[in-house]
């Protein structure tokens, strides 16, 4: 078997994505193909290769030793040349290309989404693919461009700008309060129905800061007839007369606004339950695609920016 020069670029291009992605089905997302394509091609190099590059198991997929020292030596080629052809393409010109981003669930649809279709609005040559999942993804293996990250620890080895702050609120139906009463204390929480969020096995604990005595913790052990590692469901749950909620503010802020939802003490600041910033988030790379620069900027603007 015999490939043309240009046939084997791509072929060999393959065989590097596939090492990223570490599944056929992954990779084949990655280049958007069909998985049936991608193993054809990884087939055709290593009957041109004459050895093994792959070790194929059910799960997933790991290269051999020649299949290892194949990919590092093409690693630093491929990158330059991805480089130089989107330093040339972004040097003029309309903003264009595919940028993959992913967030959180409850984030992306209530406060990411409107921004996103308002900037694609602005640049109607950019792709913007959105993946929403509250799972914690590996931006370089699964080749995400930017991630929204609602995390107080970030890894060393990516770039992290600042999103906007935010803060876990406690919110109630007025329907739930007119039937219940108002706690006017932290400590009558007690003898509220509470929704929150499971944290393992141990009993659901509340924690608050005194506002006449900032450096006094509060700590209420609450119960309540439902919990779950949603934030949109908890809010739902509230909305729906169930109890009181803990939420972070993006997820309460448009039933407060409708008045569907009322802010239960206001005073008190809320301890340890959600990471206090949101950042956006991207792999360290010596270039980054304009298109990503752009909308990371853009985000950054539009949430920094007062609401009026």
């Amino acid at each position: 078997m015999k490939l043309k020069t240009d046939a084997l670029w791509l072929h060999l291009h393959w065989l590097t994505v596939l090492a990223e992605q570490g599944s056929f089905t992954r990779a084949a997302e990655r280049l958007e193909v069909s998985k049936a394509a991608m193993s054809q091609k990884i087939k055709e190099l290593e009957t041109l290769a004459g050895v093994p590059l792959v070790l194929r198991t059910t799960r997933s997929v790991r290269l051999t030793e020649a299949g290892e020292k194949l990919v590092q030596e093409l690693r630093t080629p491929f990158a330059e040349i991805e480089q130089s052809f989107y330093a040339v393409r972004d040097s003029s010109g309309p903003l264009r290309g595919r940028v993959r981003i992913t967030a959180p669930v409850a984030f992306a649809r209530q406060q990411l989404q409107p921004h996103i279709r308002d900037f694609l609005r602005l640049h109607p040559q950019v792709r913007i693919q959105l993946e929403v999942t509250d799972r914690l993804v590996s931006l370089a293996s699964e080749g995400f461009d930017l991630a929204i990250r609602h995390s107080n620890a970030l890894p060393e080895t990516h770039v992290a700008q600042l999103l906007c702050d935010t803060q876990a609120l406690l919110v109630a139906s007025p329907a739930w309060l007119a039937a219940h009463g108002e706690p006017q204390h932290p400590q009558d929480l007690s003898r509220h129905d509470c929704l929150y969020y499971p944290r393992g096995t141990e009993p659901p604990r509340w924690r608050f800061s005194d506002p006449a005595q900032p450096q006094r913790e509060i700590v209420v052990e609450v119960r309540g007839p439902f919990a779950t590692n949603n934030s949109e469901s908890i809010r739902d749950a509230a909305l729906d007369g169930l109890g009181i909620a803990m939420l972070p503010d993006f997820s309460a802020r448009q039933a407060l606004a409708e008045g569907r939802l009322r802010q239960l003490l206001p005073q008190w600041r809320i301890m340890g339950a959600f990471a206090s910033h949101i950042w956006i988030v991207r792999p360290w790379a010596a270039r980054v695609p304009r298109a990503v620069t752009e909308l990371s900027q853009w985000l950054r603007q539009r949430f920094q920016t007062p609401a009026r």
